[in-house]
């Protein structure tokens, strides 16, 4: 609905492309919504994920590169129910409805030293 493609399914998450980060950022914060209701056995799904902008490689229907390990590297130091963004795709959003909080605490394996990154939630 906000214009992605499912690269490819990890286990139990997933990697997607979008032509703008604030169509992945609402898609991303959509998918949060839908999980609220949900519970099986006593457990409640959390989402966790990472926006990242860059000019990652495409080979077939696979992209490679090292944006893609950022991408990879801010999906996994957001904690459940957390969407993070780097400062590039940060940049690109229209606030609008959504509000960003920086995190001030970040380091990540295999990213830049000064990546930045932000946490997002919708207004509404």
């Amino acid at each position: 609905e906000h214009g992605g493609q499912i690269v490819k399914r990890l286990g139990d998450g997933l990697m997607a492309v979008f032509e703008e980060s604030q169509d992945a950022v609402e898609a991303v914060l959509e998918g949060c919504r839908a999980l609220e209701g949900v519970e099986v056995d006593g457990h409640r799904p959390q989402l966790r994920a990472g926006v990242h902008v860059g000019k990652p490689r495409k080979l077939g229907g696979d992209y490679f590169g090292v944006d893609v390990n950022v991408t990879a590297r801010v999906a996994a130091a957001a904690s459940p129910d957390e969407v993070l963004i780097s400062d590039a795709a940060h940049q690109r959003l229209e606030r609008g409805e959504l509000s960003t909080k920086r995190r001030w605490r970040f380091k990540a394996k295999g990213t830049p030293e000064d990546l930045k990154v932000y946490t997002v939630k919708s207004g509404s």
